[in-house]
């Protein structure tokens, strides 16, 4: 199973601009996502296994982030050609199955995944009130077949900070997993390393 780090975006940068639809096929702008403190987006996919590993600790966590205000959404950037349990009815079934509470949006073109330099499934943002940047990187440090736990902790701790009004800390750690699945001469220029 090979793996991919997340690109490591600067932080401070703005929270990209987009427009999606989610599984509802409801369109939401990155100006109707934010309605609390920040918002928290997060890139999965159904088919990941490393998505697999966390993704019940993430739901979670989601619900607990949500329960104390703030918006969490996830997007699935892979091409569905080449990974076709990705397409929305997947998507579909891994909500349910898993029990997500937010809206789960398709970036068909992959625009989404490139302004925001999504390199790998899961990769997590972390936006303040501002919309600034203000962490980006991995759920924790477990990862499949790993003897470490699956717990959050490092997103948790960013995010408990954020609604606490507190600094969060700019040690942040590379989330790592399946490279996002381009279509065929889409990759992008920051991606080709």
């Amino acid at each position: 199973m090979g793996a991919t780090p997340s690109t490591m975006l600067e932080l401070g940068t703005p929270l990209p601009p987009f427009r999606l639809r989610d599984l509802d096929g409801k369109v939401a702008t990155s100006n109707d996502v934010q309605q609390g403190p920040g918002v928290l987006v997060a890139f999965i996919c159904p088919h990941c296994p490393f998505v697999r590993h966390i993704r019940a600790e993430f739901a979670r966590a989601a619900k607990e982030f949500q329960r104390r205000g703030l918006p969490v959404i996830a997007i699935n950037s892979n091409d569905v050609t080449a990974f076709p349990e990705d397409d929305p009815a997947g998507m579909r079934k891994e909500a349910q199955e898993v029990g997500y509470t937010f809206r789960y949006f398709f970036d068909d073109t992959q625009d989404v995944a490139m302004a925001f330099h999504a390199a790998c499934t899961p990769d997590f943002f972390l936006f303040d009130g501002r919309q600034r940047l203000v962490y980006r990187g991995q759920f924790d440090d477990s990862r499949p077949k790993s003897d470490i736990p699956v717990t959050g902790k490092d997103l948790r701790a960013a995010v408990d900070a954020l609604l606490a009004g507190q600094p969060i800390s700019p040690a942040q750690w590379p989330s790592l997993g399946c490279n996002i699945k381009w279509k065929q001469g889409n990759e992008p220029a920051y991606f080709k390393t």
